[in-house]
């Protein structure tokens, strides 16, 4: 089984408008709400492919309600804490061709809930062969919660794929338990060395995978976008080349490519499989209107065109 993990859910609120006017009264009959966060996008491209996926994380008051339902009507299995504080809204509002967002930074959560939370994740890391730990940490959470998680996942020898960054990440590699993938965008890496990269010089970024501070981590991918990926497995590096595809809606990309590797991994494929699979769901997911979802059809189409080549 796949457990992923959303520790700050929100409800993903859409409001497409023609023009947006400020100052005044903005009207639109075309609003969607979505029970959000990067670790629920994750959860419904694995449930997509017909994986076995178990939703956990934290919810809280008529929101985690709301979000709650969601996945219930949609067959997806979920464990989730209870909190007292009410789960976040993301809003995005859509105009002229640009996406304005209002995030809320959502509720904290006690230091009981906390051991509430860890307790049902040891009982559900039990039954789990991969784990995905996705995005932001509510407030409350302490900023080592992470590794806490990998410590715990480690005990049960469950694979864990972690896709955060700022001090969460930073935690988790300075810890002694390592996951066994992070996937840093070029900013993020850039970030996390303090030095700049650029497409024209995969050498360099293939270099940087090899500093210290990631050593322990089995897989490294690095999303180059548009680019394709460039990934290392344990002494191993691949450049990944994707084919150009109409995009309809980016958000939760990342995401998808984390399921796909979650499914590939639990399935068993072979580690060229695995690279064209994840990069296969998160092309897939770009050419959905609804975020966080996969056509398998058309993850296949993308699986089949998908370059993987061991590079020294």
């Amino acid at each position: 089984m796949i457990v992923t993990v959303t520790m700050n859910p929100s409800i993903d609120i859409s409001y497409p408008l023609d023009t947006l006017m400020l100052d005044t009264v903005n009207r639109t009959d075309r609003v969607t709400k979505t029970a959000g966060g990067k670790g629920l996008n994750v959860t419904r491209v694995i449930h997509d492919l017909g994986g076995d996926v178990l939703a956990t994380g934290v919810l809280g008051g008529f929101h985690g309600a709301f979000i709650a339902e969601q996945l219930r009507q949609a067959g997806i299995k979920q464990e989730f804490t209870a909190i007292k504080e009410e789960t976040r809204d993301s809003i995005a509002i859509l105009h002229e061709g640009n996406q304005t967002e209002i995030l809320e930074a959502g509720p904290t959560v006690s230091e009981e809930e906390v051991t509430l939370f860890l307790e049902k994740f040891r009982e559900l890391i039990q039954k789990a062969a991969v784990v995905t730990l996705s995005g932001s940490l509510a407030k409350g959470f302490p900023s080592n919660f992470y590794q806490q998680l990998i410590e715990i996942a480690k005990t049960q020898n469950a694979k864990v794929l972690l896709d955060t960054s700022g001090e969460s990440l930073k935690q988790v590699l300075k810890g002694k338990a390592k996951p066994y993938l992070i996937k840093p965008n070029l900013e993020e890496l850039e970030g996390l060395l303090g030095k700049t990269f650029s497409l024209q010089d995969l050498s360099a970024i293939k270099d940087a995978l090899l500093e210290p501070i990631f050593s322990g981590i089995e897989w490294i991918v690095v999303s180059l976008g548009k680019a394709g990926a460039l990934a290392k497995h344990q002494e191993s590096f691949y450049r990944i080349e994707i084919p150009t595809i109409e995009v309809v809606n980016p958000v939760g990309s990342g995401d998808a490519t984390i399921a796909g590797f979650a499914y590939a991994l639990a399935e068993g494929l072979k580690t060229e499989e695995q690279l064209k699979l994840c990069m296969a769901t998160g092309m897939a997911n770009a050419q959905e209107r609804r975020t966080g979802h996969v056509d398998p059809a058309k993850v296949q189409t993308h699986f089949a065109k998908i370059a993987v080549k061991k590079i020294e």
